[in-house]
């Protein structure tokens, strides 16, 4: 039954799709969304709705026609501009791919994924999801699409038959009716709700230390007008201190984004130069100090809140609204309509403001570029893991100080400065290299990497164990690694033993052949010569005999002198 609100905007479905319809100039515009995301994903499995949201727009390819997708943390969308019949073929294309993907396009899109992941750029609150969320949930947003690896067509089949449904959908579109020829049949599925947030913080407000050029500040507070009031009015704050008055930044904002049905993310951001870093984040947290003391001006209430009631006074408002009523609608939040949107801002207090300060800096997470400041009041994010396994110690080729832990029911790395243990049953992802590596990755994040070339006996016994005990699906079988990406030991490693002395007894049974050969020689060949000259005579021996023991000698040092350098070559070389 089709139902229009107090703004104009029609509930209708569309082949069991729930579709929102108003009426918008120009040319149509729709968007079909699906309640999945990345939040949706594992890490073993992260990349799963880009891909099949690739392979879903695989057969438009380029033209004129303007249309894009998109994968969010909590949604999937799929949008086009065009005239009537441009986008029912668009709207008919996207759900007839998803009945039947192209799965002989797979490995061409993961790679495709590969690249543009290479590519692209983050946002500066990029980091803090990982350190809020951990690896699971919301905190796979931090995260490379690890899964990709992983994949078969059998995978991405089911996850679109499970969750690119007409159950799980929302379709809007800028015209009051609906255009002839859709064909939007698939799966009749289920909602599904967005997933619950993960925690890896143990207590907030808390900072890291990350690589920004400046400062980063989120927080997680319930779905609110003055929470959005709250962000302007920040923003506000953070550019007239910030900016116009400290010269510190060139960009300094506040924003406020819904994350789920009853959550949303405020975000506050402030760059410095290297030098004026240490400056900047007092300067930051003096003004988070000012509003949550309540001193906020009613003039910046006042100013944010005209801005957010001018937003209502467009033309075809109901049309612009599709959109954001579109995603509320899926997420399983509220709609207000305009009149009720009206009245909650115009009844926003400084009071309000001031109590949403409290909350935001309550659950606050900064991101600091440095150590070199004061950061009274907020605890360090956990760093290192509160115990280590008491498993085999496996000394680090490069360094004896540092170790591994193999334990059978996790691994630790522990070093001077810090320890890390990943327990095989809380692991998200753990990544199997050929040559025998192994890098795992815990639900609260921290990783460990085994890596049998940089640690001193780690036998495939030991691997077999952490095969065994990882679940199955949290292992990713990696490709083959070139060998120079195979981590090498940063010192010179184990010296090599030392040769063998040669032993003593060869080598003076070898000088004694030398003694007694040369001196035979020299003193036989003088005497034989001498004895000739002299003839019988002179001789107190007859010559004959006389000749015959020279010879003798003669005979004994061209023999043993030959004997003693071959000999002492064969000593040397057998040692």
């Amino acid at each position: 039954m089709d139902t229009t609100d107090a703004d104009g905007i029609i509930t209708t479905t569309v082949d069991g799709i729930r579709t929102l319809l108003a009426p918008r100039s120009g040319l149509l515009t729709a968007g079909l969304l699906f309640r999945v995301g990345r939040a949706d994903e594992t890490l073993a499995t992260s990349g799963i709705t880009h891909l099949v949201e690739h392979l879903a727009l695989h057969r438009h390819g380029p033209g004129d026609l303007h249309h894009n997708g998109a994968t969010a943390a909590a949604y999937t969308h799929f949008q086009v501009t065009g005239t009537h019949a441009e986008v029912v073929a668009y709207l008919n294309g996207v759900c007839a791919a998803l009945r039947d993907l192209p799965t002989d396009r797979l490995e061409t899109e993961k790679e495709i994924l590969r690249t543009e992941a290479a590519g692209q750029g983050h946002g500066p609150a990029h980091a803090a999801t990982l350190w809020r969320y951990g690896s699971r949930s919301y905190g796979l947003t931090g995260y490379a699409e690890t899964g990709l690896y992983r994949l078969t067509a059998d995978d991405v089949r089911a996850w679109a038959q499970t969750r690119f449904t007409a159950g799980n959908a929302v379709l809007w579109i800028t015209g009051d009716t609906v255009p002839e020829g859709l064909d939007l049949t698939l799966p009749s599925g289920a909602w599904h709700p967005a997933p619950a947030a993960t925690s890896a913080l143990p207590a907030t407000p808390a900072y890291f230390t990350g690589n920004e050029r400046g400062v980063v500040l989120t927080a997680v507070v319930p779905r609110s007008t003055e929470a959005g009031l709250f962000a302007e009015v920040l923003g506000k704050e953070l550019f007239r201190e910030l900016r116009q008055n400290g010269g510190y930044s060139s960009t300094a904002t506040g924003d406020y984004a819904p994350r789920d049905a009853d959550s949303a993310t405020v975000t506050a951001y402030a760059d410095a130069l290297p030098q004026k870093q240490d400056a900047l984040v007092g300067a930051f947290l003096d003004v988070f100090a000012k509003l949550r003391a309540g001193r906020i001006e009613q003039a910046d209430l006042d100013a944010v809140r005209a801005s957010a009631l001018a937003r209502f006074d467009t033309p075809e408002l109901a049309g612009r609204l599709l959109p954001g009523h579109a995603v509320n609608l899926l997420l399983g939040h509220r709609n207000l309509t305009v009149a009720e949107a009206k009245a909650e801002i115009g009844a926003v207090t400084v009071a309000d403001l001031h109590r949403v300060a409290r909350a935001v800096w309550d659950d606050a997470l900064v991101q600091v570029p440095g150590r070199g400041v004061d950061l009274a009041g907020l605890a360090a994010a956990p760093t290192d893991s509160p115990e280590i396994v008491g498993g085999r110690r496996h000394p680090a080729v490069a360094d004896p100080g540092v170790f591994l832990s193999l334990a059978e029911d996790g691994v630790s790395r522990v070093s001077p400065g810090q320890r890390v243990t990943v327990r095989y049953a809380e692991c998200s992802l753990m990544q199997v290299y050929p040559d025998g590596a192994r890098h795992l990755v815990g639900h609260d994040g921290f990783t460990v990497t085994v890596e049998p070339t940089l640690y001193h006996r780690i036998t495939p016994a030991e691997l077999a164990v952490i095969d065994a005990a990882v679940p199955p699906s949290a292992v990713v079988a990696m490709p083959p690694r070139h060998p120079s990406r195979i981590p090498q030991p940063a010192g010179p490693g184990p010296a090599p033993a030392p040769a063998p002395a040669p032993a003593v007894r060869s080598v003076w049974f070898t000088a004694l052949l030398w003694v007694l050969g040369v001196p035979g020689l020299l003193i036989g060949g003088s005497a034989l010569l001498l004895a000739l000259a002299l003839g019988d005579d002179h001789d107190r021996i007859p010559r004959a005999t006389a000749q015959e023991l020279l010879g003798w000698m003669i005979l004994a040092g061209v023999f043993l002198i030959p004997w003693g350098v071959c000999l002492d070559r064969r000593i040397k070389g057998k040692n």
